[in-house]
């Protein structure tokens, strides 16, 4: 008789954590370029604001639930290495971002002029808004695998919160005059919050 073992669960280990981070900042660093290439590649309008909207939502996807599978979010120890994850690829991120995206002047800069030119206003709440969600994310892959270890897969974790986002993206969208990619990662940050806050609330 033969079985196979079951990885272990909540692994946050120091390789774990920052291979998975520059990993989660490389994805990021991606993102960026495409959100980048389509709004000069593409025609201004729907179109646009569409596929860049897609590419927050997939970036957001891989930032808010990738940590927790890695680190086999299962109980509070795992949770906190997500979010350690999740740190440390918003700090690789803000690299890449220093290094290669500002000196070729990749996209204006309307955050550095509110912030009277200096970047450190913003990238302390980026660092916070990256580690916020791969927490969110430990907590709901930590609920779904209460329910059984096939209910954790990133597919079970993440479709609930993309759902949601949409349908909050699409009421927020007709509601304001925002930019469908800022309402849409907006709006995926909210649901993952709620949903995080449910599987805390079953857990207790």
């Amino acid at each position: 008789m033969s079985a196979t073992a079951a990885p272990a669960p909540d692994r946050s280990d120091f390789r774990t954590v920052t291979m998975g981070g520059v990993l989660i900042g490389v994805v990021t660093g991606v993102a960026v370029v495409l959100v980048v290439a389509a709004s000069r590649t593409l025609t201004a309008g729907v179109a646009v604001g569409g596929v860049q909207a897609l590419v927050v939502l997939a970036a957001g996807v891989v930032v808010a639930f990738l940590p927790a599978q890695w680190t086999a979010a299962r109980g509070t120890e795992g949770i906190a290495g997500a979010a350690a994850v999740g740190l440390v690829g918003t700090v690789v991120f803000s690299a890449i971002d220093i290094v290669l995206l500002r000196p070729f002047k990749a996209y204006p800069w309307t955050w550095d002029a509110i912030g009277g030119g200096s970047t450190w206003w913003y990238l302390p709440v980026w660092w916070m808004l990256g580690t916020f969600l791969a927490w969110m994310g430990g907590i709901v892959t930590a609920g779904q695998a209460a329910r059984g270890a096939e209910q954790a897969t990133l597919g079970r974790c993440a479709l609930p919160a993309v759902a949601g986002a949409l349908v909050v993206a699409a009421i927020a969208r007709l509601a304001l005059a925002v930019s469908l990619p800022a309402v849409t990662g907006g709006a995926f940050t909210i649901v993952v919050a709620a949903l995080g806050l449910v599987a805390l609330t079953r857990k207790g």
